[in-house]
């Protein structure tokens, strides 16, 4: 039963769109040596897309065998890079334009990249998979554009929320994290279930507490793919909390069009860029920690505790009992840390900076462009109509 139930939750949970909406070619040989990457990667071309001087394109080799295809955007003066894992039934062609866009309008830098199985990607799409291609590209990050664990925040989209809070509970100096229309994990998206199962997919509900950098929530209000209480869960048990943004009306796959998205984005990437990097001395340990909960700053509550009682979560600075009793998370398996602040605490979370009851085109070009890519319809987190089960 848990190994069939195991296979319906992976079907649910990956469509590459067939065909891929872009190709890659490989470019000869260049003279210089930045030009032609590290070992395990190869710059690319990318074929049905516009060409820019600031992006690059590059295939990567994972621990798994599989060859990704992975895009950096550079803007110039940027101090912190987003490593951004899209949604589903999306590939790069399709986020082209919001990715160069979001690198601009934020001013990072910005890598994306395609899960195996995904647009020119090789291999087959699998949870395994995507933990192994996320890793790829962050590695790619630190060696080939030479970014810094404390400068880079990790952004995942729906299915994409999966491989970004992985990674992120296994880095302790990472600068923040951002989960957009999250999952709690993949059998929850489909059942009411209370407890984690052995065969359940993406388990984010036991992982976010183990994240220790600032996490931003952001989910639509009338999302009937991901219902929003997937997200107040996930911020509930966020350890440090941005304040979250809840779209008024906002569904699984239009969020971008709120002018009140990019307007949060920029808020959120003001501050983070004000905080000090982190800064963890203590040794690296592969293994679970024993270390117990490190004492907050006053007026801090302590976050649910694990159930094999090997590491106790840290304070939050802004935590309230969830309403959510579906599990508690799991112990960690990364090195022990201390409590950190929240970069903002507010008295409650907002339904939103600015709430539409329906979306608008935002001040500057950034709505217009993302009607113009139809970002609506790259996000589909449901079974095919056309199933043989």
């Amino acid at each position: 039963m848990g190994g069939v139930t195991s296979t319906v939750a992976a079907r649910f949970a990956f469509f590459p769109p067939n065909p891929p909406s872009y190709g890659a070619e490989p470019l000869p040989p260049a003279p210089d040596a930045d030009a032609k990457g590290k070992e395990g990667t190869a710059v690319v071309e990318l074929t049905g897309v516009p060409r820019r001087a600031n992006v690059e394109a590059r295939r990567l080799r994972t621990k798994r065998g599989t060859d990704v295809v992975a895009m950096y955007v550079r803007q110039t003066g940027a101090k912190l890079t987003l490593l951004y894992s899209h949604g589903n039934a999306a590939d790069l062609g399709q986020m082209y334009e919001l990715f160069v866009e979001l690198s601009a309008h934020l001013n990072v830098n910005l890598i994306g990249y395609d899960y195996s199985g995904y647009g020119q990607s090789s291999g087959k799409p699998s949870e395994q998979n995507t933990y192994a291609d996320i890793e790829a590209v962050y590695r790619c990050l630190i060696e080939t554009y030479a970014a810094a664990e404390e400068n880079i925040i990790l952004y995942g989209q729906s299915v994409g929320s999966g491989p970004t809070l992985d990674l992120a509970s296994r880095l302790p100096r990472l600068r923040a994290v951002v989960v957009h229309s999250p999952i709690l994990s993949g059998l929850r998206v489909m059942y009411p279930v209370k407890h984690t199962y052995w065969f359940d997919i993406y388990k984010n509900i036991d992982k976010i507490p183990l994240v220790r950098c600032p996490v931003l929530v952001i989910h639509g209000t009338a999302d009937e793919v991901v219902d929003c209480s997937h997200g107040r869960a996930l911020w509930e048990l966020a350890k440090v909390k941005y304040e979250p943004l809840w779209v008024k009306g906002g569904n699984h796959c239009n969020l971008e069009l709120y002018p009140e998205y990019i307007k949060h984005l920029k808020k959120f990437v003001g501050a983070i860029e004000k905080l000090p990097p982190p800064n963890d001395e203590s040794p690296e340990i592969s293994g679970p920690s024993d270390s117990s909960t490190q004492t907050g700053p006053e007026g801090t509550e302590e976050s649910r505790k694990s159930t094999d009682h090997r590491e106790k979560t840290r304070p939050s600075i802004d935590y309230r009992k969830s309403t959510d009793r579906r599990d508690k998370p799991r112990g960690s398996t990364d090195r022990r840390d201390k409590g950190r602040k929240s970069v903002d605490n507010p008295d409650r979370p907002r339904a939103s900076v600015d709430q539409p009851d329906r979306p608008r085109k935002s001040v500057d070009r950034f709505g217009g462009m993302m009607k113009a890519v139809r970002l609506r319809n790259i996000d589909c987190f449901k079974v095919p109509t056309a199933s043989g089960s």
